[in-house]
């Protein structure tokens, strides 16, 4: 007796990365039908669409499969924390963008939809903490301000399709002149750290727009908490290169102007209005800030 097709959402963003072409398209969906799945296919029309899509779906299948970049990942974990825990389906990732952050932490294959679609079939569940910028909206991987964080939102995005993640250095090299720092207080579940920083983080992954990283050692993706970089301003040209040093060996103890803790409630207070980025996207301008931790927000396989 032939078995009934089981129900998958796969919602596909056909201008993630440098375009998503048929064979890709073929090459994604073919696994999860040999696997007895029946997918029902929902393409994204432009910024936003994949959170209500989401949103208004998603509860009718027990699976979804995600084909974009971490942008639309992003929208669609958004979609999923509007719903309540038990209408969230679990959610395969097939990495299709630029930086691919999030692909980075999970151990996906990059622009390989077979393979990442045979992972997802093969792999097993994961918790995975979501973030919320109070008032903003929630971030699968960061949110930040500072130096190099408007790169990934500024760049071009038919620059993206040519030249893939080459884009992001050639904007980031383009705005070192334009790095400045911001004085800030910052409260988390251990203190308070005062100072000026060029750059701040609260994530939750081993990888940052493919350059900064955090040894995975460190990132449990599951602890109910965020990691959160601070970078001091340098005061001489050795504690720049003390900044440097620790970024390349991911030994954030290494230099007197990096700070890593975990936390789940960060607060920031600036002296003047800050831009932050919130998973690669605009993340709007704030003099005070709240970032929480939604401990196993989501379920995603690995």
């Amino acid at each position: 007796m032939e078995k009934t097709p089981k129900p998958l959402m796969m919602l596909i963003n056909p201008s993630s990365g440098r375009s998503v072409s048929e064979p890709m398209l073929g090459a994604a969906v073919a696994p999860f039908c040999q696997a007895g799945y029946a997918p029902t296919v929902y393409f994204t029309t432009g910024p936003g669409s994949a959170t209500s899509l989401t949103a208004a779906h998603a509860p009718e299948y027990p699976r979804m499969v995600c084909l974009g970049g971490d942008g639309t990942l992003s929208d669609v974990v958004t979609g999923l924390m509007l719903l309540k825990p038990e209408q969230r389906p679990h959610i395969g990732y097939i990495p299709m963008g630029t930086a691919n952050d999030v692909a980075a932490t999970l151990g996906l294959p990059m622009r390989q939809p077979q393979r990442a679609a045979e992972k997802i079939l093969n792999g097993s569940p994961l918790d995975y903490d979501v973030g919320e910028m109070i008032g903003v909206g929630y971030f699968t991987y960061i949110a930040a301000f500072g130096a190099f964080t408007e790169v990934s939102y500024r760049t071009d995005q038919d620059l993206k399709k040519a030249l893939g993640h080459l884009a992001y250095v050639i904007e980031a090299v383009s705005s070192l002149a334009a790095i400045k720092s911001y004085h800030a207080l910052v409260e988390h579940d251990g203190g308070t750290i005062e100072g000026r920083f060029i750059y701040g983080a609260v994530s939750n992954a081993v990888s940052v727009g493919g350059v900064m990283k955090i040894d995975p050692s460190l990132v449990n993706l599951s602890d109910g908490k965020m990691e959160v970089l601070l970078v001091r301003e340098p005061a001489s040209p050795a504690e720049l290169n003390s900044i440097v040093s620790g970024v390349i060996t991911k030994d954030y103890s290494s230099s007197p102007c990096l700070t890593l803790l975990q936390s789940e409630n960060v607060s920031f207070t600036f002296d003047e209005s800050v831009p932050w980025t919130r998973d690669g996207e605009n993340g709007g301008r704030h003099v005070t800030l709240d970032l929480r931790c939604h401990s196993h927000g989501v379920r995603i396989y690995r």
